[in-house]
């Protein structure tokens, strides 16, 4: 393995940490993950000029603290559930849900979900989310992430002689660096607690 990806991500500090129980552990782990990100989703905080969903965060989060194979796991568990027709995403509803919901404008934002989650998870396991400027970088790698494929997907679905950036873009920047800086907060904040607790 490469020296600089050899970090231990916050999930694998939990005990147990081998064998069947160790198992169990990350089966919970997925379950609490994909609770976590559902409702998350439906978190709504009032802000100008569009309110400001948590759901960003949580991906974000969660692929910090799981790494990239449990957070993948995770995160396609979370898609399945949403596909089977569970309100699970932001703007899913009991009219509105499923794989129509995941075909319409926000699909290119879910792929983009899976890719932020992969990266937050590597950079995490380089050791990024033990510093509170590497995880806000790693949060502007993840948000890009997210918002390349949403963009692309958004044009391609409505037409590039579309205001997409209008759309899909800047009405959603100031609530993200709120949590982009809540998360660069948090996730160093969480190592120094472990880091006390083990010493």
């Amino acid at each position: 393995m490469n020296p600089s990806l050899n970090h231990k991500v916050l999930s694998e500090v939990i005990a147990p940490q081998e064998g069947a129980l160790r198992l169990a552990k990350q089966a919970a782990l997925v379950i609490a993950g994909i609770l976590f990100l559902a409702i998350a989703a439906k978190i709504k905080v009032p802000m100008f000029p569009v309110p400001m969903t948590m759901g960003t965060f949580a991906v974000l989060s969660m692929g910090a603290a799981y790494g990239a194979r449990l957070g993948l796991v995770t995160i396609l568990g979370y898609m399945i559930i949403g596909a089977l027709g569970f309100d699970v995403f932001a703007g899913s509803s009991a009219e509105h849900f499923g794989l129509s919901y995941m075909q319409g404008s926000t699909g290119g934002y879910l792929v983009g979900y899976v890719l932020a989650v992969l990266a937050l998870g590597t950079l995490a396991r380089a050791g990024w989310d033990r510093s509170p400027l590497k995880m806000a970088g790693a949060m502007l790698l993840g948000n890009a992430l997210i918002y390349v494929p949403g963009l692309i997907w958004l044009g391609t679905l409505y037409g590039w002689n579309e205001p997409i950036l209008q759309w899909g873009l800047t009405p959603f920047l100031l609530g993200d660096i709120l949590k982009l800086a809540l998360a660069a907060a948090i996730l160093p904040m969480i190592w120094k607690l472990v880091g006390r607790a083990r010493g």
